[in-house]
This record gives C-alpha cells, sequence and structure tokens, in this order.
C-alpha cells in the first residue's frame, strides 16, 4: 500500500490523520523538491512520526522509484509531500505507476497553497483560470505570459508559481516580476505592464506570512522576505473581492477602482 500525505504548508501542516498514517506505516518516504515548507525541521517531524524518514530526489520519484513501489507491494508505504497531494503532476505519476503494478493508493489531503492564497487574498477560488510557472531564466518559457494573457481576456485570475531548485534557490516575488516585464517587453501584448494590479503571497500558512496588492512598478522594489513566493493576478473582482484586496493586502483604493474600470 502507497499512502499520499500532504505536509500542507510549513511545519505543522500535516494531518492529525497523517500524522496518524506515518507512524502506521512501515516504511516512510518524503519528497521535499515540489516545494519549500517553511520551518520544517526533518528531525523534529522524525521525532513526531516515531520512525526515520527517507528524503527522496526528483530523480527518485520521477526517473526510477522502483525503490518507493518494491516496498508498496508488500509494506505499508507513507510517502510525504508538500502541500496537498496530486496537486503535482509527479505525485499522479508516482500514483499511476503504482496502480499499474498492481500496489493499492490511497491520499490524506492537506491545505495547498491553491486554496490558501485566493483565501488570504479574499479571491474567490472559481473564478482562477489556469495556472503556470515562471521559471529561471536559464529555462526561459513564454508560458507564463501566455496563460495570464488567456485568463484576463475572461476576467479570471491568475495563479503564477515561481520556480524552485532547492533551497539555496528559490525564485522571489521581485525576480519574477523583472523576467515578466522582461516578456512584456519582447511579446509586447499589454498585459504585464507597470500599472497592472498584482499580489504577492510570502510564506503562506507561516506566522509570517505577508500578502500585498499594488500595481507591478510598486511590487517589484518591495522586500517580501525569504520565500516561498507566489503571484496572483486579479482578473475581473466583484466588489466583495475588492475590498478583501484592499483591508487583508493594502491594495490602495484607486488601483482598485482604475482595475475594476479597466476589466
Amino acid at each position: 500500500m502507497l499512502t499520499f500525505i500532504g505536509l500542507g504548508l510549513g511545519a505543522d501542516g500535516i494531518s492529525l490523520q497523517g500524522l496518524r498514517a506515518a507512524q502506521e506505516a512501515d516504511v516512510v518516504y518524503a519528497e521535499l523538491y515540489t516545494s519549500l515548507l517553511p520551518g520544517l525541521v526533518l528531525a523534529q517531524l522524525e521525532k513526531r512520526i516515531g520512525k526515520r524518514v527517507r528524503v527522496v530526489s526528483r530523480r527518485d520519484v520521477e526517473e526510477d522509484p522502483g525503490e518507493i513501489l518494491d516496498h508498496a507491494r508488500w509494506k505499508k508505504v507513507a510517502f510525504l509531500v508538500p502541500g496537498d497531494p496530486m496537486i503535482a503532476t509527479t505525485h499522479v505519476d508516482l500514483r499511476l505507476r503504482a496502480a499499474k503494478a498492481g500496489i493499492g493508493t490511497k491520499i490524506v489531503h492537506a491545505a495547498s497553497i491553491a486554496s490558501a492564497a485566493a483565501g488570504l487574498l479574499g479571491l474567490q477560488s472559481y473564478k482562477f483560470g489556469p495556472s503556470a510557472t515562471v521559471p529561471f531564466p536559464d529555462n526561459p518559457s513564454t508560458r507564463p505570459y501566455e496563460v495570464l494573457a488567456e485568463n484576463l481576456k475572461h476576467g479570471w485570475h491568475t495563479m503564477l508559481f515561481l520556480d524552485l531548485r532547492d533551497k539555496e534557490r528559490a525564485m522571489t516575488a521581485p525576480e519574477a516580476i523583472r523576467l515578466l516585464l522582461g516578456l512584456e517587453e519582447r511579446l509586447r501584448g499589454g498585459f504585464f505592464t507597470p500599472d497592472l494590479l498584482l499580489a504577492v503571497v510570502a510564506r503562506a500558512g507561516a506566522d509570517d506570512c505577508l500578502v500585498r496588492a499594488d500595481q507591478v512598478e510598486r511590487l517589484q522594489r518591495e522586500d517580501f522576505g525569504p520565500p516561498p513566493h507566489l503571484l496572483v493576478a486579479p482578473g475581473r473582482l466583484h466588489f466583495v473581492e475588492a475590498e478583501a484586496l484592499q483591508v487583508f493586502a493594502g491594495a490602495p483604493k484607486e488601483v482598485l477602482v482604475w482595475h475594476m474600470t479597466r476589466r
């Protein structure tokens, strides 16, 4: 049996159900490469669970998951992942591999940035369109700009994840903004302009979580503290969403008025 267990958004994000499932497992794996988990200390997690947690790499999961699957054939295996399981394609792929091998699977859900960001900003979750990741310059892509453009045409909100290589290389919001402004300069679609209303969510779920909404030109000069960071470009706003952005994220009233008349 292979049980996918969400670790939520930080050190204390695992649910009681998830903790119990990990404690009852014979083998416990964890992947920590798909997202940063503020405050998570592996030794403390192992102490809670009461057994060793084997941290696996991207290669162990995506290219050669044989060890994980072999254990799951005969034992109870817990697979810990940041956020909510199955949000990342890599976890869906591993579950499919298990199913094809005749291995049973379970999912223990936890908080996800996908729902947390909407809640922190006061935006309606059903109004989000497709999301995309802003990659580092050495792996350039126009997809985040194209996704944003299409969503804005429909009035949908856009969630932009920021690239992560390891704990020492996690993209920050100002870096992502500069890259997107570069795409605007190159593609000239008029979608990611300096006057665009944008929101930044930093360290969702942590005690020092920070949310800010303002025009791009102002946000690119701010320091949001350590990652993980996330960008949200609001689409067409309901008046309650606009008020929430003002109250919860400090969006200037004049910027919101301008945005709502434009959209």
